[in-house]
């Protein structure tokens, strides 16, 4: 035997670090190449429309754009006598929020945030998102009269809009970054609706209420029941619409609720989920038609030189753009940063914090939901209404140009490396 005194114990091994952004599963990868293009191409239009407002609008025949956008459709006996910008805030995005409901809903039962491990980096990154830009802009128009309105105009990020940057600029970018600004987005989506309905509500009519309630409830019955006649859900979504609206909560709310009640998984020898076939056949027509309609008819403003001044000039619409352009950048990255200390998790190693920088600027890009809940918070103020506007339009451009230049010098490294144009997954690319 031997008389050799025993050497120390063997040190413990690591735990195994969680990888952030790596390989996807196949079936999650094709379900996200599928939403990407459509968001791309949604992008693009989204912008069609919005640089058609503002060549309208800056035109000799700006009076004719204004009179289109306050021309009343509609009948006035059930209180839906609105102006057609009013149907396409409250109408045409009760569709695109339907779309994120559905979304949400299938990140929720199958997707990242099924689990608190993969939920907890997207739901803090957008948590962050959302209060860092609020805080930025109470400081920046603290003391400034009616400035306390317009505090979430920069908590919103506009997945179209910042999808279509990252396919021009990003394309080498792995496509499990890409699912996480897509989810981030999705919860931010979640986020801002939520915001509507509590601090956006000023008189909530209950009888209507307890009606939309009610008809919700319909809704969620049928889809356990698993009926599938359509002739039966678009009256009762119809309903719950104008219930939701008539009770004078939002109506946008009403698209996200039903979308968070479709049911998601597929039965056995069911092709595919309520939800996968909604969400097939209305995420093109959300994509490439209620945004571009919902931008034509949010982003025509005035962009003469004093224009520019006066929002310049103005406090609420420089928390605007601070909050979008530095508040979103430093809320993302440090969500992300503390989600990935806490967990003790490791970026994958295709990635630097570099490339993630590059998406937490990204998420600066507010068009959509920031132009909606600015009109909410001044849309009866026609002077600082504008002012925010431009503030929208210039952060959103400023975030989109940062990130362009941080993509393209992540491009130039991965061409030095090698010239792959690979996104860092097998048979993965998008």
């Amino acid at each position: 035997m031997s008389l050799t005194p025993p050497g120390p114990p063997p040190a413990p091994r690591p735990a195994a670090s969680r990888v952030l952004f790596g390989r996807l599963p196949t079936r999650e990868a094709r379900y996200l190449a599928h939403v990407l293009r459509d968001e791309t191409v949604g992008g693009f239009l989204l912008l069609a429309g919005a640089v058609v407002a503002l060549v309208w609008a800056n035109s000799p025949w700006s009076d004719a754009y204004a009179e289109l956008l306050h021309s009343h459709v509609g009948p006035s006996s059930i209180g839906l006598d609105l102006t057609v910008a009013h149907w396409a805030s409250d109408g045409l995005l009760a569709l695109f929020f339907f779309v994120a409901g559905l979304e949400l809903k299938r990140e929720l039962v199958v997707g990242e945030l099924r689990t608190p491990a993969t939920a907890l980096l997207p739901v803090v990154a957008a948590g962050c998102g959302m209060a860092v830009p609020a805080l930025l802009y109470v400081v920046v128009s603290l003391g400034e009269p009616g400035a306390g309105e317009g505090w979430a105009i920069p908590t919103a990020t506009d997945i179209a809009f910042a999808l279509t940057v990252l396919a021009v600029a990003g394309s080498s970018l792995p496509t499990a970054l890409r699912a996480f600004l897509l989810t981030l987005a999705v919860v931010d989506d979640l986020g801002a609706i939520t915001i509507i309905a509590i601090f956006y509500t000023e008189q909530i009519e209950l009888g209507s209420l307890a009606g939309a309630i009610a008809a919700l409830a319909a809704y969620a019955v049928l889809q356990r029941r698993r009926v599938r006649a359509w002739w039966v859900y678009v009256p009762l979504a119809l309903g719950v619409w104008w219930l939701v609206h008539d009770s004078g909560v939002h109506a946008t709310v009403a698209g996200v609720a039903l979308g968070l009640l479709t049911r998601v998984r597929p039965d056995e020898g069911e092709a595919s989920s309520p939800a996968q076939r909604l969400e097939h056949r209305l995420g093109p027509i959300s994509a490439g038609l209620v945004l571009p309609i919902f931008a034509f008819a949010a982003a025509g403003v005035a962009v003469s030189g004093g224009d520019l001044r006066a929002a310049a000039e103005d406090p609420v619409a420089a928390g605007v753009a601070v909050g979008l352009v530095v508040g979103k950048f430093l809320g993302v990255l440090g969500g992300t940063w503390a989600a990935a200390r806490w967990t003790r998790a490791q970026l994958s190693p295709d990635l630097a914090w570099s490339d993630v920088a590059a998406v937490a600027t990204l998420a600066g890009i507010g068009f959509t939901v920031s132009l909606l809940i600015g009109d909410l918070a001044y849309g009866e103020d026609p002077t600082r209404s504008a002012a925010v506007k431009v503030a929208v339009l210039a952060a959103s451009l400023v975030a989109a140009a940062i990130a362009v230049v941080q993509l393209r010098f992540r491009e130039r490294h991965v061409r030095r490396r090698g010239g792959e144009r690979a996104d860092g997954q097998t048979g993965q690319t998008v």
